[in-house]
């Protein structure tokens, strides 16, 4: 078989391999150009096939960088978005593994992350918080450990402050059952949410809100 043609294709730093003058495949300009591809080249279908999944492990491993570059994921959450991608098992299990050795997959890491910005930007309970963890694939034993030293009392006062001046005005009644409502949702206990209510309501009252 001989390569005759090597065009190139619509996706950007991607070329389209033609052999025998059918299209046989898509790569990496880069791959293309490290493995000497030129018009006249024989190959084999070995060779081809060689050439695909090559193609398909930097595919996947630039897809998961990618990810990576918006927010650290746990490994669940990655394996999950790969597979959507309709990347294979086994190229998925390898990248994954690459990825840890480097260091840049790290569920302990990711839990910790996770915490620390639920904590600054949306307080909620440590429970709420594993909860979450788990839900994202983290080990049961990694998710406690990174809620460990989390204050409720201070998570939900914390979150109570930020709604204060929309409830401020409202009756008694009304005050406690939406703030109440708010702070539930965020997994805080029923005795949690009634002292933090009731912090709250003295501060208005004292002015002090």
């Amino acid at each position: 078989m001989i390569i005759t043609a090597l065009e190139r294709a619509r996706r950007r730093n991607r070329v389209d391999v033609y052999v025998n003058g059918r299209f046989a495949l898509a790569l990496g300009i880069a791959l293309a150009q490290e493995q000497g591809l030129h018009a006249g080249m024989e190959v084999t279908e070995d060779d081809l096939q060689a050439l695909r999944q090559e193609d398909e492990r930097r595919r996947a491993y630039e897809a998961a960088l990618h990810l990576l570059s918006y927010r650290p994921r746990s490994e669940k959450e990655l394996r999950l978005r790969l597979r959507r991608r309709r990347f294979e098992p086994p190229i998925i299990d390898e990248t994954v593994e690459r990825l840890k050795t480097l260091h840049y997959l790290d569920d302990a890491a990711f839990a910790e992350f996770w915490k620390e910005s639920r904590d600054i930007v949306s307080p909620r309970s440590g429970r709420l918080i594993r909860s979450e963890l788990l839900s994202k694939g983290v080990d049961s034993e990694t998710a406690a450990t990174a809620i460990e030293g989390l204050d409720d009392e201070d998570a939900a006062y914390r979150a109570a402050r930020k709604r204060l001046s929309a409830l401020a005005g409202e009756s008694e009644e009304v005050f406690r059952r939406r703030l109440g409502g708010f702070l539930a949702r965020r997994g805080f206990s029923y005795d949690v949410v009634r002292r933090t209510i009731d912090r709250c309501r003295r501060e208005i009252d004292e002015g002090q809100a």
